[in-house]
């Protein structure tokens, strides 16, 4: 179990302290739930009722709620931030690897940096280049010539293609394949032609990757993902998509082919994204969303039916189908009034 102090948390956050900065804590809690040994913070003003009653070694805090706590507080400007910063500080997880697992297979020309871990029964193919610190989980297959960053962790399970370029301080969690064929046929005649995918994937720097998710690489060009992006779990990231810095997107997200999404995007869980168009920098699309045309504005953007009670869904999925007799009828409408005015 990992111990700091609060010092240590004032250090680590950038915060002011108010009390004893040798108390020690062990772990992050919610406020409604922490005891003694335990920091939790306030993001959200309507829990500021628990700051009374708030257990806690220390709470993290802005400087407008610090007269509310009763006992040790952390005076920091975003305390959602500082919760982030201090959990990764007590974060026990454990490595997917320790040390060179003696079931794994690694050709003999492949070039391992200081200190990389590789996992039992990973399979590491001619030609990669694993960097220093690198850690490849149980299981994982890092095709022909692929590289991977120094620091960058792959849970178990992970496949790599040939090619694939990934950068340093990556995490990629379990099941999740990179560089898969890109969905690319002609129809000669009604067969199905394959079209080899010739281009590769790479990702930057810092990108995260949740479970089971795939990214295909290029036909021709490459499928790129630039730095701090983070994907969540079992996205379809489509050939020769282009992703930009710092972009986020929710689960279960689908992105068709050499579709460009711009820096410091928001993708909302579920969202459908057509091929072939441009997203530009700032957009946030919320939840299920359906793009079918290219952004040019930075926004927020909405699509998809909220959910309704059963019998007020029908109605309305009943004037949907309406629409386009109703738009007859009032457009009937408007050159009859435009005829009563002209006389």
């Amino acid at each position: 179990m990992t111990a700091i102090s609060l010092a240590e948390l004032a250090t680590i956050t950038g915060g002011e302290l108010h009390g004893d900065a040798n108390a020690m804590v062990t772990m992050v809690a919610p406020m409604d739930k922490a005891q003694e040994g335990h920091v939790t913070f306030l993001s959200n003003p309507k829990y500021a009722k628990h700051l009374a009653n708030c257990q806690a070694t220390v709470v993290m805090v802005k400087e407008a709620q610090r007269e509310a706590c009763t006992g040790n507080a952390l005076v920091v400007a975003d305390p959602y931030v500082a919760f982030a910063k201090v959990a990764q500080a007590l974060d026990t997880t454990p490595a997917p690897a320790t040390l060179i697992a003696p079931s794994a297979v690694v050709a003999d020309d492949a070039m391992v940096g200081e200190n990389v871990s590789i996992g039992a029964n990973a399979v590491i193919e001619s030609g990669v280049v694993l960097g220093d610190n690198a850690v490849i989980g149980a299981g994982c297959f890092i095709g022909k010539n692929a590289k991977i960053g120094a620091y960058t962790k792959l849970w178990s399970n992970v496949s790599i293609y040939h090619e694939v370029v990934l950068g340093e301080h990556c995490l990629v969690q379990a099941n999740t394949v990179i560089g898969s064929d890109g969905f690319g046929y002609a129809n000669e005649k009604g067969e199905w032609i394959k079209i080899p995918q010739l281009g590769t994937v790479v990702i930057g720097n810092r990108v995260e990757i949740g479970s089971c998710t795939t990214i295909d690489r290029g036909a021709l060009e490459d499928t790129i993902i630039e730095d701090n992006v983070i994907l969540d779990n079992q996205l379809q990231i489509a050939h020769n998509v282009q992703i930009g810095y710092g972009t986020a997107m929710a689960g279960g997200t689908i992105v068709a082919g050499s579709t460009k999404i711009g820096k410091y995007c928001i993708i909302g869980g579920g969202t459908v994204i057509n091929g072939h168009i441009e997203i530009v920098d700032g957009v946030t699309i919320t939840g299920m969303g359906m793009v079918m045309r290219g952004i040019s504005d930075k926004g927020m953007y909405s699509s998809g039916i909220p959910l309704q009670p059963n019998k007020e869904w029908r109605k309305t999925a009943t004037r949907v189908h309406r629409i386009d007799d109703m738009n007859k009828r009032l457009k009937a409408v408007e050159k009859l009034l435009e005829q009563n005015e002209e006389s």
